[in-house]
């Protein structure tokens, strides 16, 4: 059983603090709300700081909205950083900058403890039945060390090298996840505003190459009308702001991530940031005068 600090119980926060306490692991918490009473009842020690947490858990793990956020627990008054000691583990897997997250895991280093950025993909579901694919950047003993945490979060776990790895693993994959859902959503409209049925029109295309996880949720979500968040589209707004920072620092050219971006934009500027990112149709839809499909 390992001591192991969760800071950040959000959306996907509190179910992979949950399925780190089912797995037997004793668990300090902190966070600006009340944990669930679910997270309660399984017996989570609530600690006033992220300070109070560092002191008492062996293996920290951050899972918060954005990069000054973690700045905010690591380095913040009564920060993470205030209550290490030597040999413990900080494992960040909010989605944040890869840039920033070099210079975190070298501040931690510099402690005398290791650092590993291991962000998420799978959404509130993927978080809830521990089915995450978790993307590392870090040492391979500290890997070691976390994996059997992982293991209870996640079931596709890949360390891919050095710090800052594992966010730009995760900025690859919002961009994909963004495309493919603007596709479905093309696809879709276009296939309603013909007059065909857009629920038989995904479930035929779900038998055929253009089969994915993104037709197969997000499409249906589309066809449903149902975007309550599981991944809200502000969020995504920041991870694709991240991509594209990227690309200019690197000088490469990300057009459709740039279209897709605006898209979301247009979302955020009717009223539509909190909304599920599977919402990103309805920018389309308002474009075209036409909804996929009615509530």
């Amino acid at each position: 059983m390992a001591k192991v600090g969760f800071i950040g119980l959000g959306i996907m926060g509190a179910p992979m603090a949950l399925n780190l306490l089912k797995g037997g692991h004793e668990l300090y918490v902190h966070d600006q709300k009340a944990p669930s009473q679910e997270l309660i009842d399984g017996g989570v020690k609530v600690l006033a700081s992220g300070a109070e947490v560092a002191k008492n858990a062996d293996i920290i793990i951050t899972m918060v909205p954005d990069t000054p956020h973690v700045e905010a627990v690591l380095f913040g008054e009564n920060g993470v950083a205030a209550g290490l000691s030597k040999g413990k583990i900080v494992v960040d897997m909010s989605s944040i900058s890869p840039i920033a997250t070099k210079e975190f895991a070298k501040k931690i280093n510099a402690l005398g403890c290791e650092y590993l950025d291991a962000p998420v993909s799978g959404g509130e579901v993927g978080a809830k039945a521990a089915s995450l694919t978790i993307m590392i950047g870090g040492s391979e003993a500290a890997f070691a060390t976390v994996k059997p945490l992982f293991e209870l979060m996640g079931k596709n776990i890949t360390l891919v090298g050095g710090n800052g790895d594992g966010q730009t693993t995760k900025v690859a994959n919002q961009i994909i996840v963004a495309l493919n859902i603007q596709a479905v959503a093309e696809a879709l409209l276009f296939a309603s505003k013909a007059g065909a049925d857009p629920a038989k029109v995904r479930q035929a295309l779900m038998g055929g190459f253009a089969n994915s996880r993104i037709l197969e949720v997000h499409g249906e979500r589309m066809v449903k009308r149902t975007f309550n968040p599981g991944f809200r589209i502000e969020l995504h707004q920041k991870d694709l702001n991240l991509a594209l920072q990227g690309a200019k620092a690197m000088g490469v050219s990300l057009p459709n991530t740039a279209a897709t971006q605006e898209l979301m934009n247009a979302c955020a500027a009717n009223g539509m940031s909190g909304l599920d990112h599977s919402a990103l149709c309805r920018a389309i839809e308002i474009m075209s005068n036409h909804e996929i499909a009615k509530a």
